[in-house]
């Protein structure tokens, strides 16, 4: 069957738009800490409200089975209505931590119709060259889980114009909703089960490969999100430590972040070559390097050095992700396929809590520049995980 040239772009932009919530609210970090008068505490606890809605949502979805019961395109539209009303919230006068914690929770539980559900649509059309195609969707995640830190850097810093972030990544969102809700129709490759499966987040674990494939996912999770989260502390870090050097953090955090979408996309296409598995480890292998090894960057007195340090971890720390997901993807049935994204994606994302939240706490007594070794933790056991079984898919 041909599918329709559109789609495929389509899915891309459409995921580009909604992750744009995202790190909305990182990318306006200082101004909700000055607007609201919180603690510097706050970044952490902030982000990792988003990731424990991400992951209330994708337990509920796996559990009752959303993206197999009912239209994928459908799901992604009225999360992406929802994820953005939630984002707006940001901008009511009377807020205070906890109903700014509660607004990014609920943007989270949003945002799991928007991830996973794409990656699901995506597969429902694209059994071949699936690697690759996820290249690109989650390329476009990375892309808008950057985008913020762009509008922040494009719109200024004064107390009015933090504001235009909150407002056009809500807007792209509710764009990517729509565009989705009336291009992406239910792909060829769905099978739609009947009735909800509640047993099925734990039967689709049986399988061996299967268990490969997440277990090397949730090693490349636990350094994933907190190195982005802590892009912008690093460099300010770097500012202080170095008063000679001179670059935007918002910019920059942009740069290391957004430029991780070629890394997908590359990894997708060095796939279809050298495989999906040794790809995937490879990448993970080099992420995992650059913890160990960044200490010795931070202190350099070179900002190119830097530069180019952070923006090839960037490439790497990401390049595996879509990867991960075509393994999980490929070693699940058709019937389970959203349910097994979406509850793999939920395991992950709790695991970022833990990372971001320990990150953290260490920068409490240990000097910045030391807090990305404890991330290596995470790219060793994804990398048992992946190659202990020789029978894991290639």
């Amino acid at each position: 069957m041909k599918i329709p040239s559109r789609i495929l772009p389509v899915i891309v932009f459409a995921q580009f738009c909604c992750t744009s919530l995202w790190f909305a609210g990182n990318a306006v970090m200082p101004d909700l800490l000055r607007e609201f008068t919180l603690d510097p505490d706050a970044l952490g606890h902030l982000t990792s409200a988003v990731q424990f809605g991400f992951i209330a949502g994708t337990l509920s979805f796996a559990f009752l089975t959303i993206s197999d019961r009912f239209s994928p395109s459908k799901v992604f539209f009225f999360c992406a209505i929802a994820g953005a009303i939630f984002n707006l919230g940001a901008l009511f006068e009377n807020n205070n931590l906890f109903s700014l914690l509660l607004l990014r929770f609920f943007t989270g539980f949003a945002l799991a119709g928007i991830y996973p559900v794409g990656m699901k649509i995506a597969a429902d059309y694209f059994e071949k060259g699936l690697g690759r195609s996820l290249g690109y969707l989650v390329g476009a995640l990375v892309l808008g889980t950057a985008f913020p830190h762009l509008l922040k850097e494009v719109s200024g810093n004064n107390d009015l114009e933090w504001r235009y972030v909150i407002y056009l990544t809500s807007t792209l969102a509710v764009t990517g909703g729509i565009l989705i809700l009336m291009l992406v129709p239910n792909g060829p490759f769905r099978t739609a089960r009947k009735i909800p499966d509640p047993g099925l987040i734990f039967k689709i674990f049986k399988k061996s490969n299967f268990r490969s494939a997440a277990f090397g996912y949730f090693g490349h999770m636990w350094e994933l999100y907190a190195f982005w989260a802590f892009i912008p502390v690093i460099l300010a870090f770097y500012k202080n430590l170095h008063p000679e050097v001179d670059f935007s953090i918002p910019f920059l955090s942009f740069l290391v972040i957004g430029l991780g979408g070629i890394g997908c996309i590359l990894g997708g296409f060095i796939s279809e070559k050298k495989g999906v598995k040794i790809t995937a480890g490879s990448a993970l292998f080099l992420s995992g390097l650059c913890c160990l090894i960044s200490p010795l960057i931070f202190y350099l007195s070179s900002e190119y050095i830097l530069f180019a340090f952070l923006i090839f971890w960037g490439l790497v720390v990401v390049a595996d992700s879509p990867l991960f997901s075509t393994l999980v993807a490929q070693n699940a049935s058709a019937e389970s396929r959203g349910t097994a994204l979406t509850i793999v994606n939920c395991i992950g994302f709790s695991i970022t809590i833990f990372s971001i939240q320990l990150v953290t706490y260490l920068m409490g007594f240990l000097s910045p520049a030391y807090i990305f070794l404890f991330l290596a933790l995470g790219p060793a056991f994804g990398l048992v995980a992946l190659f202990k079984s020789k029978s894991a898919v290639k």
